[in-house]
């Protein structure tokens, strides 16, 4: 049983590739979803894998207290002290006629974050935003607005300012992103440019509007394309925003120094607002992603 809890925001900063494999479709290696919501997921066991990495290269991580707090490899004496969960779509990048872009989601998004903030024993989202009808969209701003619409990569929708949402997109300013001046233009892109849309509407969204790019794969020996080397790849685009949970029980090593909320601290001191790199592609920049732990 899990002792200490917490919640981690994980904000893409390049195309992030957790694939699921070889599909059948037009996409060769679509990124992993959900079955129920076909919203885009990061696995918990791929952040775990790619935490662990990223400690394992750090001084004094390499070896016993890696293994101590995430478990020996293969797992056959004990099981970690630590374990994430599934990362949760919570806002997505949807090209804008003014602004470039907006942060869209959805009450099904946002009710599953405050849902996983309070089951986590965390205060969840400070407003509760209502069912919103296909073809219409609340705003922060109506400086996003031309005469009442609001224009969406090729669409239209009837927009109004909401009192809740822009309480939600503040504290989302305050609490989901890194605090420092690199981020600061994004803390206040989320204030004004969160923008809610019905879950159909979304779910459309994040089905169509990720990142797919057409690779070929070369014959060494020609320098050309060999047979068949044209694939596509997908990604979650960057902008987007996740989120997961943290939990953490006493070490199981039996050395019995770690308690559960050591554990949380020790991972957190060299994970809070840090780079992170998830998925594949690591080599062509892809996968780069900033954590941000709820305080």
């Amino acid at each position: 049983m899990y002792q200490a809890h917490t919640a981690l925001f994980l904000y893409a900063v390049s195309p992030v590739h957790m694939g699921a494999g070889t599909a059948f479709g037009l996409i060769d290696s679509p990124i992993q979803r959900e079955r129920h919501t076909g919203h885009p997921l990061f696995a918990g066991s791929g952040i775990k894998g790619a935490i662990r990495h990223r400690f394992a290269q750090l001084p004094g991580w390499k070896g016993d207290l890696l293994e101590r707090l995430f478990g020996p490899e293969g797992g056959e004496l004990y099981a970690g002290a630590v374990s994430f969960g599934d990362a949760q779509l919570l806002a997505f990048p949807v090209r804008s006629l003014k602004r470039g872009y907006v942060y869209a989601t959805s009450p099904l998004a946002l009710s599953r974050a405050s849902r996983l903030l309070e089951l986590l024993g965390k205060p969840g989202l400070p407003a509760s935003v209502k069912h919103i009808g296909e073809g219409d969209a609340n705003v922060c701003d109506a400086g996003l607005t031309t005469g009442g619409s609001l224009a969406l990569e090729a669409f239209e929708y009837k927009a109004s300012e909401n009192a809740e949402l822009k309480t939600i997109a503040a504290w989302l300013a305050d609490h989901a992103l890194p605090q420092g001046d690199a981020h600061a233009f994004f803390r206040d892109k989320i204030k004004t440019d969160l923008v809610l849309l019905s879950d159909e509407d979304f779910a459309y969204f994040v089905k169509n509007a990720t990142v797919v790019e057409p690779h070929v794969r070369i014959d060494d020996k020609t320098g050309t394309a060999s047979d068949g080397g044209l694939f596509y790849v997908e990604n979650l685009p960057p902008e987007s925003l996740l989120i997961a949970p943290l939990m953490a029980s006493a070490e199981r090593s039996g050395k019995d120094e770690f308690a559960a909320e050591a554990v949380i601290s020790h991972v957190l001191a060299n994970l809070d607002g840090k780079l992170l790199q998830l998925g594949g592609d690591a080599t062509t920049g892809r996968g780069q992603v900033v954590v941000t732990a709820v305080k």
